[in-house]
């Protein structure tokens, strides 16, 4: 996965602010609805940097995308240690674990964005995912 991984949201608009994206785009602004909509949040986004970089701080998170496969879990389970994983952006555990890797290697997740892992890994994880 790359740093550009996106992910689908939706949201409600106004009819009238969804105007005026329209007209806006319509007038050559911006190339598209998501054009617009994407630019003003990371617009938004760049104000609140210092914000957002001292919260990233204070918990200790990482920011961008995080995968945890089984050789690294398998290590860590090997040192009788237990992975606190803090992310903003998107953690993804690999198919390749399984729900009991996931629980013996994980003490807590916590991500601030997406988690992609298999059904059965994010039930093993239930209690363990903030």
């Amino acid at each position: 996965m790359t740093e550009s991984a996106t992910e689908k949201i939706t949201i409600n608009l106004s009819v009238v602010d969804l105007g005026k994206i329209d007209l806006l785009v319509e007038e050559g602004f911006y190339s598209t609805r998501t054009d617009l909509i994407k630019t003003a949040i990371r617009n938004l986004l760049n104000t609140h940097e210092s914000h957002i970089g001292q919260a990233v701080t204070r918990r200790a998170m990482a920011i961008g995308i995080a995968g945890f496969g089984r050789k690294e879990l398998e290590a860590a389970v090997a040192q009788d240690q237990q992975l606190e994983i803090k992310v903003v952006g998107m953690a993804f555990i690999e198919g390749n674990v399984t729900p009991e890797l996931a629980q013996a290697a994980i003490h807590s997740i916590e991500v601030k964005g997406v988690l992609r892992a298999s059904d059965v890994v994010k039930k093993a994880l239930g209690d363990k995912i903030k």
